[in-house]
């Protein structure tokens, strides 16, 4: 059972080629101390691992990475990704770095989130795995995470919208796109409801623990949802997500691919899920997303 969770993990994070060869502006989301915390946490780390390609552990210090685009197609469109990994890791690579220089080539100005995780030695693989395949676990292990995690996405929200002219960005224009546990980041943003830290739209790629209740709230932003049909962790989730924004009477929605299981990302597989950014990006054009 084990081994047969490793094709599921291992796309996780493969894009690691070429994201380290520019330096990039960091910013930390709280320079005065991120508020709570579940207890101590080992130094954060990125590295190149495999099979996962380049992560990030142990992040307890938030922040963003500015990814601009070229000023002569920047359209002043904002997008705040935030990989997955199972609130184990970040999928810096293949979810992260991969996916804002992708947003730059249509002129979007991108921020990959760095939220707070779960701490981790170098077992992490293993612990993750045995979480996944008892999948109640995860979830009774996330939650004290999730207040925190939310935190870090509202915050990331506030922080692009108050610095928008610095970054040449619309106010009105900031999105998110968070990718499995990411995208429950980004739910989890939105759900909160907060006005000042409300994106104005979101994308959500294959979302995983979003958990109940599914309030929708009043006016939530337009919704793109993809996940694979083959995908063995989180396939109904989505569905649910979009079911439950047009029952509110909001805009959503789903688009699926036949083959590409859980955590595909920017990496091309040669399977129907590669076509995703494609879809993206007729619904980024479909939304106004891409005029300047």
């Amino acid at each position: 059972m084990i081994r047969s969770l490793v094709p599921i993990l291992a796309p996780i994070a493969l894009f690691a080629a070429g994201t380290a060869a520019h330096a990039q502006e960091v910013i930390r989301l709280w320079p005065n101390g991120a508020p709570g915390s579940i207890g101590p946490m080992p130094a954060q780390v990125t590295t190149d691992r495999p099979p996962y390609g380049l992560i990030t552990r142990n992040v307890s210090d938030p922040t963003l990475t500015v990814f601009a685009p070229d000023p002569k197609i920047a359209n002043g469109t904002a997008v705040i990704v935030a990989p997955g990994g199972g609130f184990h890791l970040l999928s810096i690579g293949n979810e992260g770095d991969g996916v804002a220089r992708w947003l730059n080539g249509l002129g979007i100005t991108a921020f990959v989130l760095r939220y707070r995780l779960l701490p981790t030695g170098d077992d992490f693989g293993g612990v993750l795995i045995r979480r996944l395949m008892n999948f109640k676990a995860l979830e009774a292990a996330v939650a004290p995470l999730r207040p925190l995690a939310t935190a870090d996405g509202e915050e990331a929200v506030r922080y692009v919208r108050a610095h928008a002219a610095h970054y040449g960005v619309k106010p009105g224009r900031i999105g998110m796109m968070g990718f499995s546990a990411g995208g429950g980041v980004t739910l989890w943003t939105v759900l909160g409801g907060k006005p000042a830290s409300r994106p104005d739209f979101v994308v959500a790629m294959y979302p995983g623990l979003v958990g109940d209740p599914l309030a929708v709230p009043a006016n939530a932003p337009p919704l793109l949802a993809m996940v694979a049909e083959d995908d063995p962790l989180v396939r109904p989730e989505a569905g649910r997500l979009v079911d439950a924004w047009k029952a509110a009477g909001d805009d959503a929605t789903l688009v699926t691919f036949e083959k590409g299981g859980h955590g595909f990302g920017i990496k091309k597989s040669g399977k129907p899920s590669d076509a995703w950014t494609e879809r993206a990006q007729s619904w980024f054009e479909a939304k106004g997303l891409l005029r300047k």
